[in-house]
């Protein structure tokens, strides 16, 4: 029987000094996944790069799972913090601009630390907190379609349910693979051409 993974940390740092000792623990755990992946990323590994003992590191997270979700954490934090009010402002313009704005933040996002992004979305084991990392979650998903419904006078599409998720999944995608996979392809002039592009497509699929 697979053991249970545990992802949750043991404690919350609340001291300067444990904060920095959490601090660097996260920070060792990111940059081995990027430059030695998932498997290497044991705690004593983890331990010796951040500079503390594995005695510390246990005092608080259970094992490397844990600091991993901690990893995913802080980086899905650090995207929202890079978009959140871009994508307010998005829920209040016309469809035609509001597509354009929500393709942007969504480059933008993928953006953030994409060689850690890569890592955490595409190897990292889809288990409990693990499962997946995306600009638009469910609050963001549900956000859309409340904002379709706000436009539905001006919409072809009935099935608003089924719109939002074509719609999020189809930025999701493009704008994923865009920065993480073809970055050295497209140029920031290509960039621009690709999100006005994807607009379009989201607009007349939405309007006709």
């Amino acid at each position: 029987m697979a053991r249970k993974l545990l992802t949750k940390p043991r404690k919350t740092a609340s001291q300067e000094r444990s904060r920095a000792t959490v601090g660097a623990l996260l920070e060792a755990t990111a940059r081995i996944l990027v430059k030695e992946g998932f498997d290497k990323a044991s705690t004593n590994r983890i331990a010796e790069v951040a500079g503390v003992s594995v005695g510390s590191l246990y005092q608080y997270f259970p094992g490397k799972e844990a600091l991993v979700a901690a990893v995913i954490e802080r980086h899905r934090q650090e995207i929202l913090q890079t978009v959140r009010s871009e994508l307010a402002k998005a829920w209040t313009l016309p469809v035609e601009q509001a597509m354009r704005k929500l393709v942007a933040v969504a480059v933008k996002a993928h953006r953030v630390d994409p060689r850690l992004h890569h890592v955490l979305t595409e190897q990292i084991p889809r288990v409990g907190r693990l499962e997946t990392l995306e600009t638009f979650g469910r609050e963001n998903f549900a956000l859309f379609r409340t904002y379709l419904e706000s436009r539905r006078d001006e919409l072809r599409v009935d099935d608003l349910e089924l719109a939002s998720f074509v719609c999020v999944t189809t930025i999701e995608a493009v704008t994923h693979n865009a920065v993480l996979h073809h970055s050295k392809l497209l140029t920031d002039a290509r960039m621009d051409a690709l999100v006005e592009e994807t607009a379009c497509l989201l607009i007349r699929y939405l309007k006709g």
